[in-house]
């Protein structure tokens, strides 16, 4: 067991793409942690392949770094506010922070959410000034944006007096001096800033364990692992003690293997003692936020408090002509097993049953971790449909209130007007403007979530590309009204079931904007296209070309289609209007009318409008 005063534990925080993953790759390769022979992915903590593919960091993982005779475990945390549920844990198993920023960017929205987190916890923060070697780097003015930052969020006195590093992480350098061309060959400035500035545990190995389920893991093998750091007291292989559970009760169980981390590796060890972050199997049910303690002693530590969700949808069992086609499970029983299986790992995540036994409400943090749910679930065979995201309206003190985003938006001086002008009809409230002469400008806004459903392709129309759009959650608000954001086009609808020809395709080109190539299986209903104005329009993609035997003069034309819109899963969920579905199988995204077939769906819309009118 290490000594007390040789453990430091510390979470690092960063805005998406400011480095933290590769940085935490530097100081693992440099410490030694790695054998010499040994080959280590690029990125080696994004360890799920939707992680590797998007370079963002979702779930929190930890490792631990030998250096000297010191170790240092380091847990890494997502840096967007989808994810807060994990954030908010992570804080209470360290005792200081490492917060990355940019050199260039500065601090940005998502890295403001952790902060705050971390400054709640009263825990001890050193900046790292990351990418000085990049041609446009500010590092100066960054770290007085830091500053301010750490002022606006109620920082103390001591956390205000943080020491800065200048870093590297992709060269693998550093120094304390702001002048890229003075930056040493290694992470040694870093190495010895966090054990220099970082507190060691404090908590004594002497009273009655106390140890919190923080993190969750799942081994085939093992079945559930709890990963947490041990409050106070000795743990032991073997050991029995006594789990309390969120609501206070206790059952008595025993630790079966205990492991402690080693790089990204778990290690068998044979204890542990306060202040280590530590892998305990061997407990069925167990779940985040219950206490394991002394049997004799059992005291449980505070339940921690989880973001409420603040976005819902509604999981449906694929009911559409072609279900059961290209997913392995289609059933609501494997789709009910599934989302209760997630619930065990993801705490912000809510799951309702509702009268029909196919069709679940499923709410989350924000768009990209439902997003993420279901592109996890197609990748493992799932076939399902979804609503579209609503956001979740609440009564707070009789008054109705809604989530509210804080957006933050860097767009060339050129595109602002249409920019501010799109925000002003989604209820947006500017509250900061920046123009730092660079022929950009950062605009930041108040908007209401739902404002934000679908924007972002808007967005990227309106600024020819060039646009970055940031947003984390920032309270909840009154009720801004019912007109707020939404699709306003209306869409092509299939007429047919058949496959799509280039002959059926030219014929309707001139209506709007397709989402399908020529030979694509469509369906009566399903969504083939955007259409120009703002209703609704059937159309017949699957026509053939009625063969004759006159010659036509204008035979030899060659005849060019539009390139169509494809979308991505989240952009498919963002263009939903409330009468749709979008179908989501491991093969293919389809868009489609709830209703499929069109004097039924015409039925229903006159039943709406009637019961409107209150007739």
């Amino acid at each position: 067991m290490h000594s007390r005063d040789k453990i430091r534990n510390i979470a690092i925080i960063a805005h998406v793409d400011h480095g933290k993953t590769t940085l935490v790759d530097k100081l693992l390769q440099q410490s030694g942690t790695f054998r010499e022979n040994e080959a280590v992915q690029e990125r080696a903590m994004d360890s799920n392949d939707l992680e590797r593919e998007r370079g963002i960091t979702i779930l929190a993982k930890n490792t631990a770094i030998k250096y000297k005779d010191f170790l240092i475990n380091i847990v890494d945390t997502p840096g967007h506010a989808d994810f807060g549920g994990e954030v908010e844990r992570i804080m209470k198993m360290v005792d200081g922070v490492l917060l990355v920023v940019d050199a260039f960017e500065g601090t940005m929205p998502q890295t403001k959410f952790v902060l705050r987190k971390a400054l709640e916890q009263n825990l001890t923060p050193v900046v790292v000034v990351n990418k000085i070697d990049r041609p446009n780097a500010r590092p100066a003015e960054v770290v007085d944006e830091v500053l301010d930052l750490f002022i606006e969020l109620g920082a103390n006195d001591d956390q205000l007096d943080f020491p800065v590093v200048y870093a590297s992480a992709l060269m693998g350098t550093s120094s304390m001096d702001s002048d890229p061309e003075k930056q040493e060959d290694n992470m040694q400035a870093l190495y010895e800033t966090i054990i220099s500035h970082m507190p060691s545990p404090t908590e004594s190995v002497d009273e009655p364990l106390q140890f919190l389920v923080t993190l969750m893991d799942y081994n085939e093998y093992l079945g559930r692992i709890a990963i947490g750091r041990v409050n106070r007291g000795v743990v032991r292989q073997g050991q029995p003690i006594a789990v309390i559970n969120r609501e206070g009760q206790t059952k008595q169980a025993r630790i079966e293997k205990l492991f402690g981390f080693q790089g990204l590796k778990r290690l068998e060890i044979e204890e542990a003692g306060a202040g280590d972050i530590v892998a305990i199997a061997g407990i069925k049910d167990i779940n985040i936020g219950e206490t394991l303690a002394d049997p004799a002693n059992p005291e449980a530590l505070p339940v921690l408090k989880i973001d409420e969700p603040t976005l819902q949808m509604t999981f449906l069992v694929n009911n559409s002509p072609f279900a059961g086609r290209e997913g392995k499970w289609v059933t609501s029983r494997k789709l009910r097993e599934r989302l209760m299986k997630e619930l065990e790992t993801d705490v912000s995540l809510r799951v309702d049953e509702t009268e029909s036994p196919d069709a679940f409400i499923v709410s989350g943090r924000g768009e990209l971790h439902l997003g993420i749910l279901i592109e996890n679930m197609r990748r493992e065979g799932f076939e399902l449909q979804v609503s579209k995201p609503e956001v979740i309206i609440k009564q707070i003190e009789g008054q109705k209130m809604e989530p509210i985003e804080r957006l933050i938006i860097d767009v060339p001086e050129d595109s602002m007007g249409a920019v501010m002008e799109s925000l002003g009809t989604r209820k947006a409230e500017m509250v900061n403007m920046i123009n730092n002469g660079t022929g950009n400008v950062r605009l930041e806004f108040l908007i209401p979530a739902r404002g934000l459903i679908g924007y972002r392709t808007y967005f990227l129309t309106l600024t020819r590309g060039y646009g970055i759009l940031n947003h984390a959650f920032d309270s909840y608000g009154p009720y801004a009204g019912s007109n707020v954001g939404g699709r306003h086009e209306g869409v092509l609808v299939s007429s047919e079931t058949g496959s799509s020809t280039l002959y059926g395709i030219l014929s309707v080109e001139d209506r709007g904007t397709l989402f399908v190539e020529p030979g694509t299986e469509v369906y009566e209903g399903m969504i083939v296209g955007e259409h120009t104005r703002d209703n609704d329009i059937i159309v017949n993609i699957c026509k053939e070309k009625q063969l004759t035997n006159v010659r036509s003069a204008t035979k030899e034309d060659t005849v060019k289609m539009k390139t169509p819109r494809l979308y991505s899963l989240e952009q498919a969920l963002e263009y939903l209007n409330d009468d749709e579905y979008c179908e989501i199988t491991p093969k293919s995204i389809r868009l489609r009318k709830k209703i499929l077939n069109k004097s039924e769906r015409e039925r229903a819309e006159k039943h709406r409008k009637m019961a409107e009118a209150g007739v």
